[in-house]
């Protein structure tokens, strides 16, 4: 088995639905970016994982083929909202099983207005068994979305069991708006009050329009190499200290409890296996990129993967050991709520701020101390996939 680095990373510009270029296009700009970033040429690819979410069966190679037409491998991904880091997954396990040495994950999306909906009206839906849990939670509301249901259900069963403060949620907005002001390449850079948050329209339980992650388009990409590769290739790399990937486990579904439903347990045992194999503990990292498709979720996240304790969310908001000058830096690219979520790109997107932290390359955003770092991507239906990276040595 070999170690796997990251040797290059990018992303476009995240977009609104109709206002950036097309998925083929935004995908190779990616690739480019990702291999000018690690100083490699496409004929050193020797694999590739292509990941997306709306989009015909081979849509990776129409992106991929842009950039070059060497006849290697390569393999669509949808896995959710983690399909970015889904396909870092798959190329992290072929570097690291010695299959190859040079491997791409890409991941673009290409989305219309509005919230998510199903697909296929056809055939049961993913989200059927998760509906159903929310259908039997106070207060639901079947007219809503979904995905508004779902973890605006979640936060408010949280604040049923802890006391926690509706503002405090707004208050994750504010921070989301706050970091986003420093990437160029969110799509959400102006910041906005706590009572600005709050006022905007209810959606659903405590949440509010900005609370809602905005569906987004882009892409971003990063290029996996071995150790053999990297003692080889004299450039800035970043290793990849350990990764698991989880799926549902069987209280998602018996528990009755939404916190169970989106993903609180899947998030908890990924994160574990991560720091066993790691040797590194939630407390001793610096920066973090959490999946925040809302900020009910950001706060769940806080006690799953553990740089919260149980019941200590809302003090971990209210001390601001959620930002600089705090514990742990969480989403300094601004994460879902500000960057964007074009989903089969979010993964990839993770990856890049966190290299960037490491490297020192972030700018403004740049966490003091950020030699190691962790990241949690989530879909619902279920995967979850926790990755923490470190300074190469």
């Amino acid at each position: 088995m070999s170690k796997a680095y990251v040797a290059g990373v990018a992303m476009v510009p995240f977009t609104k639905p109709g206002r950036g270029a097309m998925y083929d296009a935004m995908g190779a700009e990616a690739v480019r970016g990702a291999l000018a970033d690690a100083d490699l040429g496409y004929a050193d690819i020797q694999q590739a994982y292509a990941g997306f979410c709306y989009g015909d069966s081979t849509s990776g190679q129409k992106a991929i083929y842009q950039v070059g037409l060497t006849g290697i491998p390569i393999i669509n991904v949808n896995n959710a909202c983690a399909t970015g880091s889904t396909a870092l997954f798959l190329a992290r396990q072929a570097v690291e099983s010695g299959m190859v040495d040079v491997a791409l994950a890409l991941g673009f999306e290409q989305m219309t207005p509005g919230a998510l909906d199903v697909m296929y009206t056809d055939r049961p839906s993913i989200l059927d068994s998760y509906v159903q849990i929310a259908a039997n939670s106070p207060g639901d509301e079947p007219d809503k979305p979904a995905a508004a249901r779902l973890f605006g259900g979640a936060g408010a069963e949280y604040q049923r069991r802890t006391g926690f403060e509706t503002k405090s949620f707004a208050m994750v907005a504010e921070k989301a708006r706050r970091h986003a002001a420093n990437n160029p390449l969110a799509i959400f850079r102006d910041p906005l009050s706590v009572d600005e948050i709050m006022a905007s329209p209810q959606i659903f339980g405590p949440l509010t329009r900005l609370q809602c992650c905005p569906p987004t388009c882009g892409a971003a990409a990063a290029i996996i190499v071995s150790e053999k590769f990297k003692r080889s290739n004299p450039g800035r790399y970043v290793e990849i200290a350990a990764q698991a990937m989880t799926t549902d486990p069987e209280p998602s579904f018996s528990s009755g409890s939404l916190i169970d439903a989106v993903g609180f347990n899947m998030a908890r045992a990924a994160a574990q296996q991560v720091y066993e194999k790691a040797g590194i503990g939630p407390k001793d990292i610096p920066v973090v990129e959490l999946h925040d498709c809302f900020t009910t979720n950001e706060v769940l996240t806080y006690e799953a993967l553990g740089i919260a304790d149980s019941g200590e969310a809302e003090k971990f908001i209210r001390d601001g050991d959620n930002s600089y000058g705090g514990r742990t830096v969480t989403n300094p690219s601004g994460g879902l709520l500000s960057k964007g979520h074009p989903l089969g790109a979010t993964g990839l997107a993770q990856c890049s701020e966190l290299v960037w932290q490491i490297r020192g390359d972030a700018g403004p955003r740049q966490v003091d101390g950020a030699r190691i770092a962790l990241q949690h991507n989530l879909g619902l239906g279920g995967a979850c996939v926790v990755t923490m990276y470190k300074a190469a040595s």
